[in-house]
């Protein structure tokens, strides 16, 4: 299932932030570092991730989230401090984006470099930038519920940091 080729009409569904950091939580269970999306939507969810790596920007895709469910996109300590994420709501036809294009295809993928995307076959997306603080963990909640004054809604979850 392609998630690139649907409807490119964008709903007021934000991003919700959750900066998952390692502290009241890694004395309850044990440590776990990953960058984590959740979908606290009732729809199935597409996602895609970029982040700069050491051979240069790459982008991967889809990781297909049903509703109320997690999946990790990346597993173990994270390297980087900025990652990129881009979803639709596969039933809807709605989309979680940002200002920072970069590269997608109809099926699964891992594209290298962000530049003249159409011209090397594939989709440009817009994708949303988080900066990880330099933690060793991360996580996305998407929602459906309106932002309040157009902003992606933030908040940490409990015993978490946030941005």
């Amino acid at each position: 299932m392609g998630f690139a080729g649907r409807s490119r009409k964008r709903l007021a569904l934000p991003f919700l932030i959750v900066g998952a950091a390692l502290c009241a939580i890694a004395a309850a269970s044990p440590a776990r570092a990953d960058f984590r999306v959740c979908n606290a939507t009732q729809n199935l969810v597409g996602v895609g991730i970029g982040y700069r790596a050491k051979a240069g920007w790459i982008t991967e895709g889809w990781w297909h989230i049903e509703g109320s469910t997690c999946k990790t996109l990346i597993e173990g300590p994270l390297s980087s401090r900025f990652y990129y994420l881009y979803a639709e709501d596969a039933e809807r036809g709605g989309r979680w984006d940002g200002p920072i294009n970069m590269c997608v295809a109809e099926k699964e993928f891992k594209i290298a470099g962000v530049n003249d995307c159409v011209a090397r076959g594939f989709q440009r997306a817009g994708f949303q930038e988080y900066d990880t603080g330099e933690q060793a963990s991360w996580m996305v909640q998407l929602t459906d519920e309106p932002a309040t004054g157009g902003a992606p809604a933030a908040a940490p979850a409990p015993g978490t940091n946030s941005q």
